[in-house]
């Protein structure tokens, strides 16, 4: 994969898409109900019905410098190796640091994370083991504000036995201690990053937080998991690894509703082909109309 980028303007942001890892996941649970004859046309599907996931972190750098946000942070580098095999991680080291350095922006520039929610694939590089020890931890940006909504970090302390498997404490819980955890409160709130709002998702998990780009003719909407990849667009076809399937159904109904109201852009978190789109509606087909935010070759 190379790591030639393409930006894109938003707003007062220049953004980007970096693939900071790869991981594969069961591709049933990743399409739920929707047989494999389906969705495997368009998987790298291997021999043990894992398809190939990205790990994106969407990189936005704001025009006056005054504002370099992160949002999600992908695998990161603290797996045994028996995890990581089972989960075929490839964690890309050093991915950010390239990507922030190609944008002229060196990693103490970065001033927020936003931690969309708190499994595995998504907050795993916001902390790193200090040494080969690998007992200390430390976070890998240690100047930035990590922001999380309140009421997902409760369910992520204290989760269900259906998910508990996605959460691992020790890529989060430094976040507290270190004092630098920014909580998102209710289920309105306002976001006080500049050109920047909240939306909120539960179908996926609780209280999800998802962040809005502002743009006078097409803002951008990082969809989480709640559109994982662009294979994913048709609303039914729903993970099995959501708590919630008909929440996701209908919150990705509201969000199409909001893509034709507002000439929205996506970016999704896991797509491995392309960091962004605009989408075509036709009725209820939803697809891709322009891929963005592309990796280069």
């Amino acid at each position: 994969m190379s790591h030639t980028m393409q930006t894109m303007r938003v707003g007062r942001y220049k953004i980007t898409s970096v693939v900071t890892g790869w991981t594969r996941l069961d591709g049933g649970a990743m399409f739920g109900v929707v047989p494999k004859v389906l969705w495997e046309k368009g998987e790298d599907c291997d021999d043990s019905n894992r398809i190939l996931l990205a790990t994106r972190t969407l990189i936005a750098a704001r025009d006056d410098g005054s504002r370099i946000i992160l949002v999600d942070t992908g695998v990161g580098s603290k797996w045994p190796p028996e995890d990581a095999k089972r989960y075929a991680v490839e964690n890309r080291k050093g991915a950010i640091r390239h990507a922030l350095a190609a944008l002229d922006h060196a990693p103490e520039a970065v001033t927020d994370i936003v931690a969309t929610h708190l499994h595995f694939d998504h907050a795993g590089g916001m902390t790193r083991f200090k040494d080969e020890a690998r007992t200390d931890l430390a976070l890998v940006f240690p100047g930035a504000t990590h922001w999380v909504h309140r009421r997902h970090w409760d369910h992520a302390l204290s989760p269900t036995l259906r998910d508990r498997a996605s959460f691992f404490s020790h890529d989060f819980q430094l976040l507290e201690e270190s004092g630098r955890v920014q909580f998102v409160e209710g289920d309105d709130p306002a976001c006080p990053i500049p050109g920047v709002e909240w939306a909120l998702s539960h179908g996926h998990t609780p209280y999800q937080l998802l962040p809005v780009f502002d743009d006078e003719t097409s803002p951008l909407f990082f969809t989480g998991d709640l559109v994982p990849t662009a294979s994913h667009l048709p609303p039914a076809w729903v993970m099995a690894y959501d708590l919630y399937p008909l929440k996701t159904l209908n919150e990705r109904l509201a969000l199409y509703e909001r893509v034709r109201a507002q000439n929205l852009r996506i970016a999704f978190p896991h797509d491995r082909r392309m960091g962004g789109a605009r989408l075509a509606i036709d009725g209820k087909r939803v697809s891709v109309e322009e891929p963005l935010l592309v990796d280069g070759a």
